[in-house]
């Protein structure tokens, strides 16, 4: 089997990474649809660097986004900069192809790692940046119930312009109800 059910939602699951998804990643992140909202476009990825890169991070938290009904790749996510002590950490995700934008795959990839966060890894703070440019993420996160708690201004730049990096988080208690 080429992935492996760690978490499941309704329409998607999160696997760990396979390496023999390298290729895929890599012609993802050479793309600059993925990559203008992921604050990489003047990095290049290699076949090989992308292949180590999931080799290293496989026993981390990063996930691989999965299909539920046809086992397709649709993106990556996990925690990362994980602070146990403060019982904190970031998150990100991205959604590979346009087609798959704009499905709710993101937001259920959202619910599906903040639950596992908050029960399972202890956070009671989960922190994410987006670009001021990506209305559809910052929706999507705040219909899961991120809330805008500053922005640098001006700070990141791509074609010709600048843009805000905006700072948004949710806590455990925002999610989990007594």
């Amino acid at each position: 089997m080429k992935y492996f059910k760690k978490l499941v939602g309704e329409r998607i699951y999160l696997s760990p990474m396979n390496p023999a998804d390298a290729e895929t990643y890599t012609k993802w992140l050479n793309d600059l649809e993925v990559t203008d909202g992921l604050g990489n476009s003047i990095r290049i990825t290699s076949l090989d660097n992308e292949r180590a890169w999931i080799q290293q991070n496989s026993g981390q938290y990063e996930f691989a986004i999965v299909r539920l009904e046809d086992d397709k790749l649709l993106g990556n996510c996990g925690f990362h900069n994980i602070d146990h002590l403060r019982q904190c950490s970031e998150l990100g995700l991205f959604i590979g192809d346009e087609e798959n934008r704009n499905q709710g795959y993101g937001a259920e990839v959202l619910n599906l790692l903040l639950d596992y966060g908050f029960n399972y890894l202890n956070f009671n703070n989960v922190m994410l940046k987006v670009f001021s440019f990506n209305e559809r993420a910052i929706n999507c996160y705040k219909k899961v119930g991120f809330k805008e708690i500053g922005r640098r201004r001006k700070s990141y730049y791509v074609k010709g312009k600048f843009y805000d990096d905006v700072f948004m988080d949710i806590l455990k208690e925002d999610r989990i109800k007594d």
